[in-house]
């Protein structure tokens, strides 16, 4: 059984070989009684092997003939279940869309799984408002298959579940090229932005802080140049751009004597780094601004989009973008979270050496490195084989149906080693047999911003018979978003996520999986899982 599903013609020809099916069954569903409402959110997707860098001038894939836009109905979508019988499902658990498409910006953001587990490792609940499933799904390896250069390989596929009302779980799979240490990345030029107020004298913060970026200046090439910057109640440049050859040692004093201080300006810590990344900006390098912090501003600017507006000229015309680094036990992260999507970049959370190695050290040149800017995906669902459809998470990076091929709508930037997922819970029609999605990735190259298109099929003989036949990949990535629709729904519940299996099944699946793995990263899914029985 195919689990990759990939079509080597035009995304434009694949669209007219459905157009037919489609009309003949959007015209018979708008004049049957009740109609069909279904179910678009902002979600991944792409194709492995479509590729055009005139994509722009495509027109009509992958918009379903179906009307776009409308408001929203009185909060009921209803539809036939499996055996005939309407049934209606509330509006928290789905948001009603008169058309087959889901549209949104690549995140590779982690921070929010991250601080879940720190949070239940001290015997505590996470904030349903910090729990984002797209964060929990997108912390774990994938097996999709690489692409040789920039952009992205497409994987869907999908596993039937034993849930009566929603019967697939879809996943789309981007993935970008293996990330690489050798010197054929571009050099890098980092401002790192130090939050060095009195919260962040608690053990795990600034001493963390202080004990990765050591690590990583040794880490770093010689052509690469560190510049840093601390804020308290005030912004300061403690050591401009300076280029790592021959002064590895000035970082690292630099780097000793970071000591915290009183309140928290974090506006005038963003402001002042950009500032001086743009100062030392580098022609033909990676230029980024790294801000770690606990992300709890209380002195001057804190909203962020007023953060950013004020830099809005060195983002724009520089293409600096932001990577934001979270610590602490307690930890803003909304405002974080905010800053990092709206700066062109992501989060990350640690906790402790472990993380932080990870981080700043294993992951390092797919946190400093670019290979796709503006990157956003669309999902079009067939009309004639699913009947609803819901995206798990996602919810801030939505992007309108129309802008998918807007490039100057912005999108999410992605470095090498990345994978990005999407995760859908579909309906299908009772006996539906054929094409059942196509997913497209559009982004821009780093270095021409000249657009790129992929596109990938999913058919309905290709899903998986059940999750437990699925991919060991696949299982993780459905566990991941069951835990996280578990944290974000009330205590005494199971989640509001159709199929979610309560946390006693959920341990035990993970805990086989952990094993049939052998993944550090699948045995702390577990922990956490366990940490989270007890929090009940």
């Amino acid at each position: 059984m195919e689990t990759n599903q990939t079509d080597r013609t035009r995304p434009g020809q694949q669209y007219a070989r459905h157009r037919t099916r489609r009309l003949r069954t959007t015209l018979l569903a708008l004049t049957a009684a009740g109609g069909l409402l279904l179910t678009g959110c902002g979600a991944g997707g792409g194709g492995s092997n479509s590729s055009d860098s005139d994509a722009s001038n495509r027109t009509g894939f992958p918009a379903p003939a179906v009307p776009s836009g409308g408001e929203q109905n009185d909060g009921q979508s209803s539809d036939a279940d499996q055996d005939g019988e309407q049934t209606s499902t509330p509006a928290d658990k789905i948001a009603p869309s008169p058309d087959y498409l889901s549209t949104f910006a690549l995140d590779v953001d982690t921070a929010s799984y991250g601080y879940a587990r720190r949070v239940l490792a001290d015997g505590e609940r996470p904030d349903p408002s910090t729990i984002r499933p797209e964060e929990f799904v997108n912390s774990f390896r994938q097996d999709y298959d690489r692409p040789d250069g920039n952009g992205f390989t497409v994987t869907v596929d999908g596993a039937r579940t034993d849930s009566s009302n929603w019967s697939s779980l879809v996943r789309v799979g981007l993935a970008t090229r293996t990330a690489d240490d050798s010197d054929e990345r571009p050099p890098a030029a980092l401002t790192f932005v130090i939050d060095v107020s009195g919260s962040m004298a608690e053990t795990g913060r600034l001493d963390l802080a202080k004990k990765s970026l050591d690590e990583m200046t040794d880490r770093l090439r010689d052509d690469d140049s560190v510049a840093l910057v601390t804020f308290s109640d005030e912004a300061e440049t403690v050591l401009p751009m300076t280029r790592l050859d021959g002064h590895r040692g000035q970082v690292h004093d630099a780097i000793d004597e970071l000591e915290t201080q009183s309140s928290t300006n974090l506006g005038a810590g963003v402001e002042t780094g950009y500032a001086t990344a743009t100062e030392g900006l580098r022609k033909g390098a990676t230029n980024r601004v790294v801000l770690i912090s606990d992300g709890l501003a209380n002195t001057g600017d804190t909203n962020a989009d007023s953060i950013l507006d004020r830099i809005a000229d060195e983002r724009r015309d520089h293409g600096i973008t932001l990577f934001g680094v979270g610590v602490g036990s307690d930890y803003g992260d909304a405002l974080m979270e905010k800053l990092a999507d709206k700066g062109d970049g992501h989060t990350a959370y640690v906790s402790n050496d472990a993380d932080a190695r990870k981080v700043f050290v294993d992951q390092l040149p797919q946190n400093i490195d670019l290979t796709a800017r503006d990157a956003k995906a669309q999902v079009a669902f067939d009309p004639e084989t699913v009947a609803q459809f819901r995206l798990i998470g996602y919810e801030d990076r939505k992007v309108a149906d129309d802008d998918f091929r807007d490039d100057n709508v912005d999108g999410g930037e992605i470095g090498p080693g990345h994978t990005v997922t999407a995760l859908y819970a579909v309906r299908t029609r009772p006996g539906a047999d054929g094409h059942l999605a196509t997913a497209s990735v559009r982004w821009l190259d780093p270095n021409t911003r000249a657009p790129h298109e992929e596109s990938g099929q999913l058919e309905t003989d290709a899903l998986h018979d059940s999750l437990s036949s699925a991919p060991a990949r696949f299982q993780v990535t459905a566990v991941a978003a069951y835990f996280a629709d578990t944290l974000h729904s009330p205590e005494d519940s199971e989640g509001t996520l159709p199929g979610n299996p309560g946390l006693d099944e959920l341990a035990s699946r993970v805990h086989t999986l952990a094993k049939k793995t052998e993944d550090t990263d699948v045995r702390q899914l577990a922990e956490a899982i366990d940490e989270a029985r007890r929090t009940n």
